[in-house]
Formats: C-alpha cells, sequence, structure tokens
C-alpha cells in the first residue's frame, strides 16, 4: 500500500487506523506522512471515544441537552474529513481544534 493512502486510510473508523499501521509498519519505506497521519487520525479517535463518554454521562443527568451533544459529536466526523483531504493533498497539517494536542504525542507509531 503506497504510503498516501496508507494516511488515508487511517482516518476511516478505527479499523480503517488499524489496517493502515500494520501496513505501515510492515512498509520498507516509511513516510513522514503517513507516520504524521496515523498519529492525527489517533487523537481523532481518542477524541472521539472522550466526547461520547463525556456525552452519555451528561445526557443522563440532563436528557434535555441532546440535541446540543448531537451536533459536537459530529465533530469527530468533520475532523476526520479534513484530515483525509489534508493527507490527500500530501500536507503534514494538523486537524484544526485538537491537531497540535496530538502532534509527536505517539512515538510507538514510528
Amino acid at each position: 500500500m503506497k504510503q498516501k493512502t496508507i494516511a488515508i486510510v487511517a482516518y476511516i473508523t478505527v479499523i480503517g487506523w488499524i489496517i493502515s499501521y500494520l501496513e505501515f509498519k510492515k512498509s520498507s519505506e516509511k513516510s513522514s506522512l503517513a507516520n504524521y497521519h496515523l498519529g492525527q487520525s489517533l487523537g481523532i479517535i481518542i477524541t472521539s471515544i472522550l466526547l461520547s463518554v463525556l456525552s452519555s454521562v451528561i445526557l443522563a443527568i440532563i436528557p434535555s441537552l441532546g440535541f446540543i451533544f448531537y451536533l459536537i459529536l459530529l465533530l469527530p466526523f468533520i475532523l476526520m474529513l479534513l484530515g483525509i483531504v489534508t493527507a490527500n493533498n500530501s500536507l503534514e497539517k494538523p486537524v484544526p481544534l485538537i491537531g497540535k494536542v496530538f502532534e509527536g504525542k505517539f512515538n510507538f507509531i514510528s
């Protein structure tokens, strides 16, 4: 699998991230593009899980906030799409809002 393809597939759910990670590890050519986007997509996955847990707890207490949290839970999907576009353009640019937080945090990827 090409490194650009690995970078793009990494954003497509957890299964896509696992496939990309395994392909990246067995690849003889390890590009910084794929490595960067694997880290960014893992950050989006972690953020998505945290938002889901947080919204479940808050909605159990205040169910009337359901619509607001529905909109908030769309954020990881939007970030995923922005990451795919960035990876497709072969740019190592952080995703908005959370990308800078996760830059260089996942050293096990490389």
